[in-house]
Parts: C-alpha cells; structure tokens; sequence
C-alpha cells in the first residue's frame, strides 16, 4: 500500500530479527540507573507512561477504575495497565519513589521527579490535527501543554531554593512514548496509511522541539522512546482484520502499520542524531520500544507468557484478539483473564504488569552504555 515506505524500511526490517537477542535483560532491581547516578526523572508522554494526570483531568476516564491497577496497586491509579509501567520501572531501576503526577494535588515526591505525561495525549496540538480533519485527542493536554506544564513547575519551584543545576546530571528526562495517539486517531477516523504517514515528519519534529526546549533548560541525559510496533497490538488487530495472509509476518502482525512505525522510529532517531550533534555534551539516547517489545514477543514462552494468548488481550471480550472498542476493559461485563502474567496485552492497547517489566529491563541494558554505565 505505501511502496516508498517499504523501500525505506526494507533494510531495517531484515536487521531486526538478528537484534533481539544482543542485549540481555536483567532485573530492573538491580537499580542500574541508579548505579548511573539516577536520582531524579521527568516524564513526558502520553498512556504507556500517565500515572495520574488524565484521571485528574477526566475523573470518568477508563483507567480510573478497576480492574486497573488490580496486580500491584490493587487500586486504579490512572495506570492504564493491572500494574506498574516502563516508567515506573525506571524509577525502580533509579531506587527513587514511583514518579507522582503533575495534576495530583500536594505531592510528596516532587524532589526525585515528576510525571508529566497524559494518557491520550498527542505530539501535535489539536488545532493543528484538526486542520487535517483529525478528531481532536481525548485531552487537550498535547507534547507542547505538558512543556508547559514542566517549565512553569520549574520556574516556581525547582530553581527557587533547591540545587537542581548542580544536580542536573543526575536527572533523567524521558520524552515519551508521544506520537502514537496522533496516528491512531487519524488511522480510526478513515484516513489512508499514505496520509497518515504524511503526518510523521511533523511529529517527529515536534518532539525534536520538545527536546530542545529541555536541552535549553539545561537537561544532559535524555531518553527519547520510539513506537511499539503497532501492527502487533489487538486494536489494530481488530480493526484492520484482513483475509489477506500475506498482510500478516511471521509472528500475526501486521506488516505495513509496523512499517508505519519503523518509519517514525527511524526519522526519530535521525533527529536525535542531529541533536547530539548540536549538543554533544548532552547524552540522548534512544530508547528503543519496538525492539524490546519484539524480544518479549519472540520469547514470549520461555518468559512465562502463554505463546498460544499473546495476541488476546487479558481485559477484553469480542472476536479473534478478545477486544471490542467499543466495550472495554473497566466496562461492566467484560471478563480479566484468570492469569494477566501469561499476557502480553492487558486491555488490547496497553501491557501487563509483567510485559512492562520485560521491556524495561529490555531497554535499561541498551541504554546504560549510552550514558557511559556499565552493568557488569
């Protein structure tokens, strides 16, 4: 369907398979990060990194209620999983407590970081997907209101009274995963993958922007997540179910919204490079999601997961892929699968507890030696 971007990619696609195994996983409780001099971390992002903010803004909001949270909480905490994210992760990998979110009132843990990312939120304002007839996100709270968010935070509080530039190397900013939502809203509205690939140089440029701001105040380690293969989740699964056998690789995702993610990811990582070079004394790194998420779907079985599930979402109902839009996880009647440990899905867009912590693991061991951490 795009030919040119199947021309693009087509190097990358037969490099990935001889890449999953390079880097080995260990514990995140080996606290890696903060053998790294981690102790403090900013997140920007949208659901696969929200831990509270959107719940403030729309107390209504699937993620609100159980059954999420329900592993490790055993409450919804606005998590869009049964338990912990990448993010959280991270924090536990860096020994400092669990990022709070920017919107929930009188904090404790601000010093070690905060959370700034919204579930559903976007790269690109609303206004300007709505100029291509993009329905406007879930939330207004896109890439450049959460910079917003951060540098007003950091006006009135860091630099007032605390020592956050001499602690600046020791402080992590992650710039997403952002991006994903302005392709699906685009992709259910009806739009063609050409036209929604269209859209990638402006996302990617705008979290090229995001990052510049961060570097302007002063920010020197810097992850930059790319995209989960797309093509592999339930959603996209479901809604872009074909006969066409030929659609689907070897692991029943589909080829070409993967190849729409390899292109972003690839022009992603074209902009970082272009950075670190206006800026080599800041460390970017990228964090690279779609190859830690195929590692954890090529080794679903030896990890623990139920090979013959990994495409069924844990918190769902309906068709092939166990995931109806429009009745989802958190909506009465729709069943938690007896073991979410054996999923890779939790809700048909978001993972397990368990996947999350496989990933995480995944993408700590690439990035340490980008910061010049060893994790002997």
């Amino acid at each position: 369907m795009v030919a040119t971007i199947n021309n693009v990619i087509f190097s990358s696609v037969l490099a990935l398979g001889a890449l999953f195994l390079l880097v080995p996983t260990v514990s995140c409780n080996a606290k890696l990060l903060e053998k790294c001099g981690i102790n403090t971390i900013y997140q920007l992002g949208d659901s696969t990194s929200d831990t509270g903010n959107l719940i403030r803004e729309n107390p209504q909001a699937g993620c609100s209620r159980l059954p999420y949270g329900q592993y490790f909480f055993k409450n919804a905490t606005g998590r869009c999983s049964d338990g912990l994210l990448i993010i959280d992760f991270f924090t536990k990998s860096a020994g400092v407590p669990f990022l709070e979110a920017y919107l929930n009132p009188n904090p404790h843990t601000r010093y070690n970081g905060l959370n700034f990312a919204v579930a559903g939120a976007t790269a690109l304002p609303a206004h300007v997907l709505a100029e291509r007839n993009i329905p406007s996100p879930v939330t207004n709270s896109s890439l450049s209101k959460q910079l917003d968010w951060m540098f007003t935070y950091f006006n009135k509080t860091v630099c007032n009274g605390t020592d956050y530039l001499k602690r600046v190397n020791q402080t992590l900013f992650v710039v997403g995963e952002i991006g994903g939502n302005d392709y699906t809203y685009a992709l259910f509205s009806g739009k063609a993958l050409e036209e929604v690939t269209a859209l990638v140089l402006d996302v990617v440029q705008a979290i090229k922007e995001a990052i510049k701001r961060i570097i302007g105040y002063g920010a020197r380690r810097i992850v930059a997540p790319g995209h989960f293969p797309i093509g592999c989740l339930p959603i996209y699964l479901t809604q872009f179910q074909t006969n066409d056998s030929s659609a689907y690789d070897e692991f029943h995702c589909l080829k070409e919204l993967n190849n729409l993610a390899i292109y972003h990811n690839q022009h992603l990582q074209q902009a970082l490079i272009e950075l670190i070079k206006e800026h080599p004394n800041v460390t970017i790194a990228y964090g690279d999601y779609y190859k830690a998420y195929m590692w954890t779907l090529q080794n679903a079985h030896s990890l623990g997961f139920d090979a013959t599930m990994v495409q069924k979402a844990c918190c769902g109902i309906g068709g092939e892929y166990d995931f109806t839009l429009t009745k989802m996880c958190g909506t009465p009647g729709v069943p938690v699968c007896g073991n979410p440990f054996e999923r890779i899905s939790w809700d048909g867009i978001h993972l397990t507890h368990k996947a999350y912590d496989q990933m995480a693991s995944w993408v700590i061991s690439d990035i340490l030696p980008k910061f010049q951490c060893s994790i002997a």
